[in-house]
């Protein structure tokens, strides 16, 4: 693996040997330096020279070629906006008929946002077509990691589970050439439990976009401590060039939107436990009292209550000292009873397809 060393943000410029012997006299004496600090008049340029050697071992870093692994409900989404952006995409899946869902989530999705613009007057119908042939153009398949050898940045969507996730990176890392930048879409899983088996920390960040992507125009970049500075801002450039408004922040839980939303989908949860309030009231309560679109059970509801539970599990375990980390009985008890909500059609509410019906409890 190859090691970049980071320029200093200080460095000399030259000095003429008079200027040195000058900054010598008056202010290293002034600053009270011992002389073994006193500079010599060749040390400037030493210095200079060094700045040159370190600029030229500093990596380069420009994002042509994304790689996206994982073509569900998230990764197919991810590389349609970056294709859409202009980028050349290798969409990755470990199973051809995976990879086959994959593509036809692509063509619906494109499809769909394609049509809109020609309803709405803001192509024609021949520009749409157009503009569809160009984007399925620049995305590539394949079931072969392999194939992303030559990848810029390399997007990672797959099973929230570091189980799978460390062996994945450890042969990401091997694989793709030394300059490839790591994002991983992890919604509750720390960034650096898989940065680290990857090989490359100093090129690993968090990419988290939010469902459905094509749309959502927010995406956190989780900024590790080892994280290099070209790294974070090629990263800023990808997430501007593809449309979408970036927020930093450190490897925390949930990074920032899921670390204060979760929490308060529990706390609507042990609300309703306690008898407080009715399901209907709490979420109408959210709606027209915080200008919530939706309110928290009715989204706990969407997002799915098993991924609710995965979530807050992963939490309690690796954080038990987190007063705000807490599993609801009544979500433990609607998941072992295969009420997931709207992907089951019956969680704390009943649903028919995406809409739901009434509350069920």
């Amino acid at each position: 693996m190859l090691s970049y060393v980071r320029l200093s943000s200080f460095s000399f410029s030259p000095i003429s040997k008079g200027m040195g012997r000058y900054y010598r006299s008056r202010h290293l004496s002034a600053l009270g330096a011992p002389p073994r600090l006193s500079l010599k008049p060749d040390e400037p340029r030493r210095c200079h020279v060094q700045q040159r050697r370190t600029l030229a071992a500093t990596p380069h870093y420009d994002i042509k070629k994304v790689g996206v692994v994982g073509l569900g409900l998230m990764g197919h989404g991810i590389g349609l906006v970056s294709a859409q952006a202009g980028y050349e995409v290798i969409a990755v899946e470990a199973q051809a008929p995976a990879l086959e869902s994959g593509k036809k989530r692509i063509d619906k999705s494109l499809s769909k946002i394609l049509s809109k613009a020609v309803e709405k007057g803001k192509m024609t119908l021949e520009a749409a077509e157009k503009e569809k042939e160009k984007v399925e153009r620049r995305i590539t398949y394949s079931l072969d990691l392999a194939a992303l050898r030559d990848a810029d940045l390399v997007v990672e969507a797959i099973v929230e589970n570091l189980d799978v996730k460390i062996p994945f990176y450890k042969q990401l890392g091997s694989l793709v050439k030394p300059t490839a930048i790591f994002g991983s879409n992890t919604s509750s899983l720390k960034i650096g439990d898989f940065a680290a088996p990857s090989g490359r920390p100093q090129q690993f960040v968090g990419l988290h976009f939010f469902n459905p992507v094509q749309l959502m125009r927010l995406v956190e970049i989780v900024r590790l401590h080892e994280t290099e500075p070209a790294v974070f801002e090629t990263v800023r450039g990808y997430v501007a060039r593809i449309g979408k408004t970036a927020v930093t922040c450190q490897d925390t839980p949930g990074f920032i939107v899921n670390r204060l939303l979760v929490p308060a989908l529990v706390q609507a949860m042990l609300m309703k436990e306690r008898g407080e309030a009715s399901v209907e009231d709490i979420d109408v309560a959210m709606q027209l009292g915080a200008g919530h679109p939706m309110g928290p059970l009715h989204l706990a509801d969407y997002i799915g209550l098993d991924t609710c539970l995965f979530i807050l599990e992963g939490w309690v375990k690796k954080y038990p000292n987190e007063p705000a980390f807490i599993v609801p009985s009544s979500l433990r008890a609607l998941v072992q009873g295969g009420k997931l909500g709207r992907k089951s059609g019956e969680g704390f509410y009943v649903w028919e397809g995406d809409k739901k019906v009434k509350p069920a409890m």
